[in-house]
């Protein structure tokens, strides 16, 4: 009884680390998108907000996302490709809003609103939700089709729990390097302080990089997850033109066709959420303007 278990706890690990590495792309883009909502807080609150964040992503996995992909896998898998369409766009809405962040654009939010706590937890966990989402099903679709569901259904969860101790993990330590650069600048040793005043100035500009980094992976991703699944349900013509494209590079090898594909899906993820963005806030404007207070005023 005891070695048929393990034997199941062993096949169960084994198809969770085959189909992990599957999903490393993503979970990379999940780890540098997320420190961005935690600048601006105060140092004592970090912890705690990380915290929130990865209890909100726990939700989103096992409360949310696992029964949900599973019942639709079972019953409809037709519409796995339109929720990711839909999640993707919304990746590249919010990458592309932040791009014009980057050149002066402003939309609507001071900057009290930008750091409230309760909305910078609320944003990630949204955002986490289409990331876990993408990771989810990545995972779903690399386990062995003849698992039965309650390996399918074990595998999933060693996934979840382990994407997202490996994310949060992460950003809890990235978002409190300073404070370790701060305690070692009182250590007696001058080359130990020196290196943790390297650290501590370092920071800023760190934190400036991941926020670029974050914002491309929410474009790359958002836009590669529109074009491999506009091709699944009814338009077919990017995926082609990237497919047609990395193709005409394969000789160049492996690295060319994934920086060409990434620049790509990147580059589509761009204009559409550009579009999306000029579409809704154009609309937020006219709102604005034939709002009764705003007229009489």
């Amino acid at each position: 009884m005891s070695v048929g278990l393990l034997a199941v706890v062993d096949d169960i690990l084994t198809a969770a680390l085959k189909a992990s590495a599957k999903t490393a792309g993503v979970v990379i883009d999940d780890a540098a998108v997320t420190p961005q909502y935690v600048q601006g807080l105060s140092p004592a609150r970090e912890l705690h907000v990380v915290w929130r964040i990865a209890l909100g992503s726990l939700f989103n996995k096992f409360i949310i996302i696992i029964p949900l992909a599973l019942l639709l896998s079972a019953f409809a898998p037709w519409v796995l490709p339109w929720l990711l369409i839909l999640g993707g766009t919304y990746l590249c809405f919010e990458g592309a809003e932040k791009v014009t962040e980057w050149f002066g654009a402003h939309h609507g939010t001071d900057e009290t609103e930008s750091r409230d706590e309760s909305k910078l937890i609320f944003g990630a966990i949204r955002t986490d939700l289409i990331l876990s989402t993408e990771i989810m099903l990545i995972a779903l679709a690399s386990l062995d089709s003849d698992f039965g569901i309650w390996m399918t259904l074990g595998s999933l969860v060693v996934i979840g729990l382990g994407m997202t101790a490996l994310v949060y993990g992460a950003v809890a330590l990235l978002v409190k390097i300073d404070d370790i650069g701060l305690s070692l600048m009182k250590n007696p040793a001058r080359q130990v302080r020196r290196t943790g005043a390297r650290i501590v100035a370092a920071m800023p500009a760190v934190f400036r990089v991941i926020g670029i980094i974050g914002t491309v992976a929410m474009l790359w991703v958002g836009g590669h997850l529109v074009i491999a699944n506009l091709a699944e349900t009814f338009w077919h013509a990017p995926y082609d033109v990237l497919h047609a494209v990395t193709h005409a590079v394969e000789s160049a090898g492996p690295a060319v066709v994934w920086v060409t594909d990434t620049a790509l899906s990147l580059m589509f993820g761009l204009i559409l959420g550009l579009i999306i963005v000029g579409i809704v806030f154009g609309m937020s404007g006219l709102l604005k303007r034939t709002r009764p207070d705003v007229v009489a005023s």
